[in-house]
Formats: C-alpha cells, structure tokens, sequence
C-alpha cells in the first residue's frame, strides 16, 4: 500500500473528512484502533455512540458508555445487548460484504477510479437484487 498504514488515525481522519453525515452510532469488533472514538466524536460530535462488546471479563473502568454496557450485559444478556444497542447491523453487514466476496469478487476490475465507481454501482444492485429474491431456508436437523 504504497507506505500508507491504514491503522493510522490521520489516514482515517483523512478518508471521514469529506464525508459529512449524521453517525448516531458506530459499530466495532475489539479491533478499533487507539484513538479512534476520539476522532469519531471529533468528526461528528459528541453524540456519536461507540458500540464495542466489551470482553466476558470487563470491569467498570472510566468511560461511562463502556460501564453502561457492561451493566446491560450482566442485567440482561448479551443477546439483550445486540439488539438494544444495534450491534446485530454489524453482523449483518459483514454477512453482506462475504456475499459480495464470494459473488462478485474481493476486488475491482477496473482500472479508472470512474469505472470503479461504475462497477460498483452495477454489482450493488445484482447483490441487492439476488438479497431481495431471498435467502435459503434452513433446518435444523439431529
């Protein structure tokens, strides 16, 4: 990748600097980098929830949102959790992007950034297209 190291916050911060929505909430595994909330919240405000699991073993520390989950884990269920908070979109989303993986490929064809964007739009609506058809129905069976 040329020396770029995508792990570094300014390379972030550059690829969210022109994008300009409202985020209510931002979904991670354990793997979001250091200082990451930070600059989500610098971006796009305060109000901006970092949704992480905390780990099986989690104990109260000094962020507020962070002890807010782990007490609704404990109270209700991890389960409980992911729905109160969205995480199950996470889930979904990556269930997606293994279709576009496995369907279309794990890169673009095109070489010209246009064409790329071309390319993308037309696999996005296959992808939609084949999702809304539906999915396979599975049993379970002993």
């Amino acid at each position: 990748m040329s020396g770029i190291d995508p792990h570094d916050p300014e390379v972030v911060r550059r690829r969210l600097d022109g994008l300009r929505s409202e985020f209510a909430g931002l979904g991670s595994g354990g793997g979001l980098l250091r200082g990451a909330a930070a600059l989500f919240r610098e971006l796009f405000g305060h109000g901006v929830e970092i949704i992480i699991p905390p780990p099986k073993n989690a104990v109260h520390g000094t962020h507020a949102q962070r002890n807010h989950h782990i007490d609704v884990i404990t109270e209700h269920g991890r389960m409980s959790w992911q729905s109160e908070t969205g995480y199950n979109q996470r889930s979904q989303v990556e269930a997606q992007i293994g279709r576009w993986k496995q369907v279309i490929g794990d890169r673009l064809q095109a070489g010209d950034f246009d064409n790329q964007i071309a390319e993308a739009q037309i696999a996005s609506k296959a992808l939609n297209r084949m999702t809304s058809l539906g999915r396979a129905a599975y049993e379970r069976v002993f």
